[in-house]
């Protein structure tokens, strides 16, 4: 499989929702703006959107996908149907499991809520109440995407990597329409209507999913539940890798309370508009290698060639250095103008731009180990070892308790975020250290005689735009059309000069360039 082409399609549609999701967040800041009604949405929203990145993008692809592939691949079995009964297991068991869950957290939805906020900082009795009511109308999400996660995993496994990329557009459309159509002059209720959205997308995704999974010719039914072989080495492999997976996520659900219960009115707002800014890339480049890398690794690991894991694993770094990096330096120092750019009209005033381009800031410091543990973690899941992730995010997840305790009265907005980004780094050393230790990883020459060189290529970049700041920052406050086409062109030059310094300090070469176009042909 050609790794670059693979993550292309992935990142391709991923791409387009992200877009999407900075048109909502756009429409979002606009209507609702960063007060008390937007802080009630995003905590609202936190839990499901953290259950979506934990589960569906982690937990449950990193068990589930291994040991789907290994039914289909196995010589001695019927190949696809053997999947499909080990679908039809996992599906009888999980969906008694969420159903009961759901209603679970409906009727426990205020500790929950509280649990998120610590009681929120300001808030009323009032206010409080409003947040756990748009929490309840949240938490059908939870068992909608779930399924989903089910759904996808079979595709992923299949190649057909596409068709669960473009999901999460599904939600994305389902919000903005929402804002569109739904919008009202009081933000709370615009905050409601928002909160309904996420739960209708959930449904249209399941719907795509299921339809995509009929057109492949899988086609689950539900059973009786019955834990069997399988189902046991399935649930033993899921909650290791929930852990070890949803790290980042759990940091931020920990930074949002700390936030929420310590920090002033529109901090959690702050601190998620820079988050969103800092999940484009993450998006874009993390996701789609991890969704490449784990279902490639598993599959070569199967045949014994361990080999061509290793070189799929070195690849896949490469990739991630040679995306990552000019999207951290550039979100460091053009945050101001990129905020303002994206958020700043309406109730959206230009000290919200300040305080969210200081939280961007400190969170993309981390981007780089965000995408990197997405590069990692497939070199032990493919392995079937969920636990030493686990071990390790728990370990980093105290780092982000104690940093955060630490930072958030002197750095306010920015200490979260910064506590988050630091205990992924963390998380990716030790990750690094025992896959080499383990002698599951080497670095190949390429790597090491590439990774420098980008960065350098990086550092010039970032100066490069630190001088073009003054002369895009007047255009970013305009009209739609003017502040839109000002970020673009600031974005634009960066990647020109970039794409230019990797070329000058010998990171890529015009051979490289030719042999992708070729392979891609």
């Amino acid at each position: 499989m050609n790794l670059a082409k693979a993550l292309g399609s992935v990142g391709g549609l991923t791409l387009a929702s992200r877009v999407l999701g900075l048109v909502r967040d756009s429409l979002f800041a606009r209507f609702v703006g960063a007060g008390f009604a937007s802080d009630a949405f995003l905590i609202a929203f936190r839990l499901p959107n953290m259950f979506r990145a934990l589960f569906a993008e982690g937990a449950f692809s990193a068990a589930f996908i291994p040991m789907f592939n290994k039914k289909v691949a196995d010589p001695q079995g019927k190949g696809l149907p053997d999947g499909i009964t080990f679908a039809q297991d996992a599906l009888s068991i999980l969906l008694p499991v969420l159903i009961g869950m759901l209603v679970l957290l409906e009727v426990a939805a205020w500790p929950i809520t509280w649990a998120m906020t610590l009681g929120f900082k300001e808030a009323s009795h009032d206010q409080f109440a409003f947040t756990v009511y748009l929490a309840r109308l949240t938490f059908p999400y939870l068992l909608l995407i779930s399924l989903v996660s089910l759904l996808g995993g079979i595709l992923n496994s299949l190649h057909k990597f596409w068709v669960n990329a473009a999901a999460p557009i599904l939600l994305n459309a389902t919000l903005i329409a929402a804002l569109l159509l739904f919008h009202d002059h009081e933000a709370l209720l615009t905050a409601r209507n928002q909160a309904i959205a996420v739960s209708v997308s959930g449904v249209l995704q399941l719907l795509w999913l299921w339809h995509a999974c009929r057109r492949a010719g899988v086609s689950l039914k539900i059973k009786r539940p019955q834990i069997n072989a399988d189902v046991k080495r399935l649930l033993s492999l899921i909650w290791p890798a929930a852990a070890g997976a949803g790290a980042v996520q759990i940091n931020l659900v920990v930074s949002t309370a700390l936030a929420a219960k310590f920090l002033n009115a529109g901090s959690v707002s702050y601190i998620y508009f820079a988050d969103r800014l800092n999940q484009l890339p993450l998006g874009l480049i993390g996701i789609g290698l991890g969704t490449v890398l784990l279902p490639t690794i598993s599959a070569q690991l199967g045949r014994g060639d361990d080999g061509q894991a290793m070189q799929t694993q070195n690849r896949g770094l490469e990739l991630a250095l040679f995306l990552t990096l000019p999207a951290t330096i550039a979100l460091c120092v053009c945050g101001v103008p990129i905020v303002a750019a994206l958020f700043q009209h309406g109730k959206f005033t230009e000290t919200n731009t300040l305080f969210t381009a200081q939280a961007l800031a400190a969170f993309s410091i981390g981007l780089p180990s965000y995408i990197l543990v997405k590069v990692l973690t497939p070199g032990y899941y493919a392995r079937h070892d969920t636990r030493t992730p686990v071990r390790y995010a728990t370990m980093s997840m105290v780092v982000n308790l104690v940093l955060n305790l630490v930072f958030i009265v002197p750095l306010k907005h920015m200490g979260p975020p910064l506590a988050t980004a630091i205990a992924s780094s963390v998380n990716v050393a030790m990750l690094w250290r025992t896959l080499v230790k383990r002698g599951h990883f080497v670095a190949d020459a390429q790597l090491r005689r590439r990774a420098w060189r980008l960065a350098l290529a990086a550092i010039l970049m970032g100066a490069v735009m630190g001088f073009a700041n003054a002369l895009f920052v007047p255009y970013t406050t305009g009209p739609s059309l003017t502040r839109w086409a000002a970020m673009f062109v600031l974005v634009a030059l960066g990647g020109l000069v970039y794409l230019a310094a990797t070329f000058l300090f010998g990171a890529l070469r015009l051979a490289d360039v030719k042999a992708l176009v070729s392979r891609r042909k």
